[in-house]
């Protein structure tokens, strides 16, 4: 095939796509691949070949399949200039100058069975196979959330929707495009792959600390290797799998959190099944019949009961109900309350099985107007001490239930030498475009150029001077808790709300580090699982699911907590912190705690961490409602993703999910609609309907 053929054909479509030759033509220069079939006020990506070599002005025209004359074709597609003319220098990254593909809004009122037609200046140098016209399902908008749906499955609907001149509709150059990744957590992770996977190769990661993987932080102690089993997650830890219904002995799939590990298959693809990068997955065992019970009542020796013995011996369960006021009240609002989420095993499934569609469904049934505390305050009216005992006042956030679904959840997996080696099996890819210690504290919008100026400042934070690049694209992957902190564009006032506004939660995680793992062999072992105690300042305690019953030493996550607490603990100096929760554990295990720490330890409070200034996104009531949407809008060429772009929160899954979404709707304001199917395709495992 000559140079200046066209040689981009997806093999998904080699097998029904074929080129109308215009034989008929007396000087046929192009010709248009066969089938075509399109919405009315939609969009599709149309290809084209040259069958020898020509250079000029060449426009694109929709008209009579007899149409002689551009001017009398219904509507134009588009205009450039190809070849060795002196302004088709843009299209440098095309075979001779001439691009193979572009971009065809069709007009409302587009006839069907018409052919499209290419004009160099004014002679007709190609014509189409007859085009069928089908009616348009939806009108093109002019936002991405009005047909993407923001509050359910967007994948469904994703239409191209900032409306463009037909001069502009050519896509020659998209490939080429710089694109800017602010952020190497997961979900900028995510894009850089997946930008990659589809041809788009000029992008560069910009990270402030010196590591990828942003809250996926697994710590390995004492100076250990992942392969020497002494870690413990100080983020994410787990992925919910399914759950097993006793009532009805059906496995309920929770499929959201496939894509993790969907993920991983990729990445080891990558590298080579190379063991130096793989992620394999193991069981996390979620919970164990002897780990710690919340409890005051102690044993005989003074250490803290476990599931089991709890559960088998009513004294050594507090006696709740002796502080409340009515007791009666307290579970009739209760009641009342999960009566109206009505968290029965039909919404537990719809919620395990399809995420999005049960977000909308939340959505509509008005879940997000009220947290369980204002629903029983101000929709049933119940007392305010009656409601306090019930839920929190201070409680504001909405009673969207998908946490309860995932961890209803009786199967678990984690990953094998901890979670970190997620991140870390990017690093083939991205390492040698990254740029890390790049604090990103500014970005300037260029109207003239359509460029973003991404600004930071090297070494001395008291230097005036600031180091900067420039992309066509960004895709901001910070956590809004730290994108506050920028100079920013003047974005829309909904868009630049969500940034200063949305709630962020702080967690606090410390890790201990032992001689042995000596819970493992106590008289009622411990076996991994989570537990809490009532020790104020310590809430859960998490035991290793990995290489249990083995010899050497073992680290517990002594110390979990979130919300008001973590806050507390995160303004204790780190010293005292730890020293605070050896002794919690000294008094839940007996002195054999004391005789097995070895003094090494890690501490993080996110919402003290510099990077992130928060654990994990947690919109109070009316922020994910009103927020979503503007994130679905693409504005000076920037798309922001991250956990809290999604519907969900705090999971790797989320932050995957919002890079899927975040690419696609990247790709289609690119005009490469061909390249966002494929994306939404693999990896939402639906078709786009375009």
């Amino acid at each position: 095939m000559a140079p200046w053929k066209f040689a981009i054909i997806y093999s998904v479509w080699a097998s029904s796509f074929h080129f109308y030759s215009c034989s008929t033509l007396a000087r046929s220069a192009v010709s248009f691949e066969g089938n075509l079939q399109v919405h009315a006020n939609g969009m599709r990506n149309i290809r084209v070949e040259y069958l020898r070599p020509i250079n000029g002005h060449l426009s694109i025209r929709y008209g009579s399949c007899n149409l002689k004359i551009q001017e009398d074709a219904h509507h134009c597609l588009g205009k450039t200039h190809i070849g060795q003319h002196p302004l088709a220098k843009r299209h440098m990254d095309w075979d001779d100058q001439r691009p193979t593909k572009f971009v065809w809004l069709p007009r409302e009122d587009t006839p069907s069975g018409g052919c499209l037609h290419a004009f160099l200046d004014d002679e007709l140098v190609g014509s189409s196979a007859p085009v069928l016209v089908r009616k348009s399902l939806q009108p093109r908008s002019t936002a991405f959330a009005d047909v993407a749906d923001a509050m359910g499955p967007w994948f469904d609907g994703v239409e191209y929707l900032q409306e463009k001149e037909p001069d502009q509709v050519f896509v020659a150059s998209a490939k080429s495009k710089t694109v800017g990744i602010v952020g190497g957590g997961m979900s900028g992770l995510m894009s850089s792959y997946l930008l990659d996977s589809v041809g788009i190769h000029d992008w560069k990661i910009l990270e402030a600390s010196s590591r990828i993987g942003g809250r996926v932080h697994t710590t390995y102690l004492n100076g250990s290797k992942s392969s020497d089993y002494q870690y413990q997650e100080m983020g994410p830890m787990r992925f919910p799998v399914s759950i097993a219904d006793p009532d009805t002995n059906e496995t309920i799939q929770i499929l959201d959190h496939r894509m993790v590990f969907q993920l991983a298959e990729v990445l080891n693809e990558m590298n080579g099944h190379d063991p130096d990068w793989a992620v394999s997955f193991i069981p996390w065992i979620q919970n164990s019949k002897n780990t710690p019970v919340s409890t005051s009542k102690r044993r005989p020796d003074g250490t803290i009961p476990g599931a089991a013995e709890v559960a088998a011996n009513p004294a050594l369960r507090d006696n709740v109900t002796a502080t409340y006021v009515n007791a009666t009240a307290v579970e009739e609002a209760s009641m009342a309350f999960s009566d109206w989420i009505a968290l029965d095993t039909d919404k537990v499934k719809s919620i395990a099985t399809n995420v999005f569609q049960a977000h909308k469904a939340a959505v509509e049934a008005g879940n997000f107007n009220f947290s369980e505390s204002a629903y029983l305050r101000y929709v049933l009216k119940t007392d305010l001490n009656i409601t306090d005992l019930v839920d929190s006042t201070s409680d504001d956030y909405p009673s969207w239930e998908y946490e309860n679904v995932y961890f209803s959840a009786t199967s678990w997996r984690t990953i094998d030498q901890g979670l970190t080696r997620l991140p870390r099996a990017f690093g083939p890819l991205v390492m040698n475009r990254t740029m890390f210690q790049t604090k990103v504290s500014e970005m300037v919008w260029n109207d003239t150029t359509e460029k973003m100026t991404v600004k930071w400042q090297p070494g001395n934070p008291f230097a005036i001077e600031t180091e900067s690049i420039h992309f066509d694209y960004t895709i901001v992957a910070v956590p809004f808790s730290q994108v506050r902190l920028w100079r920013l564009p003047s974005y829309t006032s909904l868009l630049s709300r969500a940034i200063n506004t949305l709630n962020y939660e702080q967690s606090c995680k410390v890790a201990l580090h032992y001689k042995t793992r000596f819970w493992e062999h106590l008289e009622r072992p411990i076996l991994g699982g989570c537990g809490s105690i009532n020790i104020p300042g310590i809430g859960s305690v998490c035991f290793p699911s990995y290489k249990i019953n083995s010899t050497g030493p073992g680290v517990l996550l002594a110390s979990y907590s979130s919300g008001t607490p973590a806050r507390t603990l995160g303004s204790m100096p780190e010293t005292e912190h730890v020293a605070r929760t050896q002794r919690a554990m000294i008094e839940t295990f007996g002195t054999i705690a004391q005789e097995q720490f070895t003094g090494a330890y890690d501490r993080i409070c996110w919402e003290n961490n510099e990077f992130q200034a928060g654990a994990w996104c947690s919109p109070v009531t009316g922020q994910q409602e009103l927020y979503i949407p503007a994130y679905y809008h693409t504005e000076k060429h920037t798309v922001f993703v991250g956990e809290h772009t999604s519907f969900t929160h705090a999971w790797i899954w989320s932050a995957l999910e919002s890079g899927v979404r975040g690419t696609t709707q990247l790709l289609l304001d690119m005009g490469l609609v061909d390249e966002a199917k494929q994306i939404t395709q693999t990896w939402m495992a639906r078709w786009i309907s375009m």
